[in-house]
């Protein structure tokens, strides 16, 4: 499904209720039936883990291989090292990335490092993927391949929420779309 409206409608906002980087004002907002402010602290990392998160700057570590990026992650979320080098292959190669295993981020295109960031957010297989603008560095071509690859891990199972401007491919892609409209929702049609 898709979030879209002009900038400062509450799409990044509603990415970051969800994955509780910030906290209601008023209201509750849950998730698969769950309260989310019972997710204090110390303990956020747990819904965290049951879901991918990308961000609109991709976020990759510049000094780290994209082979080392997702290990890392891994790592750092307490996979062994025998699970790290047994999964990272896997993940670069479902995001077409595998060919670049050993580059830096700087030698990347956009549209690469992007799927380098999308590959880091599947490091535990989630549910659910949360996408804030995924396509906004990219030209119409990579734009699409991203939305193509999240149209895949959705077809797979995984329940995909984008965040985005970009009308062409979301009109392209024919999935829900939500209209917000400071903070409200205006508009709510299947694709």
């Amino acid at each position: 499904m898709f979030l879209c409206g002009r900038t400062g409608a509450g799409k990044s906002t509603l990415l970051k209720l969800l994955s509780r980087e910030i906290r209601p004002t008023r209201g509750t907002v849950t998730l698969d039936g769950e309260n989310l402010a019972r997710y204090r602290g110390s303990n956020v990392h747990l819904l965290r883990r049951r879901m991918g998160i990308v961000t609109q700057d991709f976020a990759l570590l510049p000094r780290k291989r994209v082979w080392e990026n997702v290990a890392y992650a891994m790592r750092a979320v307490g996979h062994s090292r025998r699970e790290v080098r047994h999964r990272v292959p896997q993940i670069l190669e479902q995001v077409s990335v595998g060919h670049r295993a050993d580059a830096f981020p700087h030698q990347l295109s956009g549209g690469e490092q992007q799927r380098v960031a999308i590959g880091r957010a599947l490091i535990n297989d989630p549910p659910l993927l949360l996408a804030d603008e995924p396509t906004g560095n990219l030209d119409l071509e990579h734009s699409w391949e991203i939305m193509e690859l999240l149209m895949a891990l959705n077809e797979r199972g995984t329940t995909v929420v984008v965040a985005s401007h970009d009308t062409p491919v979301i009109e392209r892609m024919r999935r829900r779309v939500v209209t917000l409209e400071a903070g409200e929702i205006v508009d709510d049609r299947a694709g």
